[in-house]
């Protein structure tokens, strides 16, 4: 998401140009608000949440207006993609019930795979990988999510590791040019 100060600047450009609010013009701003925020380095949460373009005092000129069908869905036909984005808007919109000692919410049981290892969710997520991996249709159908980079590169790191090591042993002074094929 957008700085608010982005958008403040535009209108301050604007306003320069006819003395109005975005120079009476109509902006549309596009996106989920509950899936990102702001990345300011070294900031705090309330820096981050400060920075939403919610916090801006444009605010207040903003129209709110919902999608009513999920087209990506819809045109899929297919009932489990449909469930699963009507639970996602469930917990998106706050309507899943909080476990008030925890603070937590609880997921169906469908909602997801529960895994005690980073090595059981990547056979989970790609079982037989072995004889998958050139596939370019099965792994565009696969995706394990991470909030953090780390998490991602360790993640990659172990698949890389376990499922395509090659080993290299060469004598000193020679020379090698290494080709990789897919």
């Amino acid at each position: 998401m957008a700085h608010k100060r982005a958008l403040e600047a535009l209108d301050r450009t604007l306003k320069d140009l006819r003395n109005d609010c975005f120079c009476g013009a109509m902006i549309l701003l596009s996106g989920d608000f509950r899936q990102t925020l702001p990345v300011i380095p070294r900031s705090t949460a309330a820096d981050e949440i400060n920075a939403c373009l919610k916090a801006s005092n444009l605010w207040r000129y903003v129209k709110k207006l919902q999608l009513s069908v999920n087209m990506r869905v819809a045109l899929l036909n297919d009932l489990s993609a449909d469930d699963f984005s009507k639970q996602l808007l469930t917990i998106g919109d706050g309507r899943v019930p909080v476990d008030k000692s925890s603070g937590l919410i609880s997921f169906p049981p469908n909602f997801c795979n529960f895994v005690s290892s980073k090595d059981e969710l990547i056979n989970k997520v790609f079982p037989d990988i072995i004889a998958n991996h050139k596939n370019t249709k099965w792994l565009s159908e696969q995706a394990i999510l991470a909030a953090k980079n780390k998490d991602v590169d360790d993640l990659n790191f172990i698949i890389q590791n376990q499922y395509f090591f090659v080993s290299i042993y060469i004598n000193i002074l020679f020379c090698i040019i290494v080709l990789r094929s897919s």
